[in-house]
């Protein structure tokens, strides 16, 4: 019996089976995969013991009521409306291109994030630096 020898120059392979088992792996690990959402975290703040710094400057004070409200250095003068621009315009006639004054952001807990956010995008805009924020200091019941 004669057998017809092959020919070594071009192997082939066949790729189906191939692709077909990696298809395969990629359906079972995208259905057996749990994604963890970013709600579900849970984050503990830390709570701080100690005196109150001593400031050099008087800061100026923003305060943010539980409705998202603002007021600059005294709770009855508050500003007209929320809007980043109204805020940034009353501050910037408070610090008179002083950068360096320093700002003391006193917020409700209840206040909306976002409220808190648009006070220090209005301090970042107009180039101060110097940001803290107020908290009453926690009374052990012991």
């Amino acid at each position: 019996m004669k057998y017809r020898r092959q020919d070594h120059k071009n192997p082939r392979v066949n790729l189906t089976p191939l692709i077909d088992t990696v298809f395969l792996l990629l359906i079972f690990f995208m259905m057996t995969t749990t994604f963890n959402k970013e709600s579900q975290l849970s984050i503990n703040l830390p709570e701080v013991a100690g005196e109150q710094p001593v400031e050099q400057q008087k800061p100026i004070r923003i305060i943010i009521n539980a409705n998202g409200n603002y007021a600059l250095n005294d709770i009855e003068h508050s500003l007209i409306n929320s809007k980043l621009d109204t805020l940034e315009r009353a501050l910037g006639k408070l610090i008179k291109n002083q950068s360096d004054l320093p700002l003391l952001i006193s917020a409700d807990e209840q206040a909306p994030h976002y409220a808190v956010m648009r006070a220090m995008e209005a301090a970042r805009n107009l180039g101060i630096t110097r940001i803290s924020f107020e908290a009453q200091q926690r009374v052990d019941d012991e």
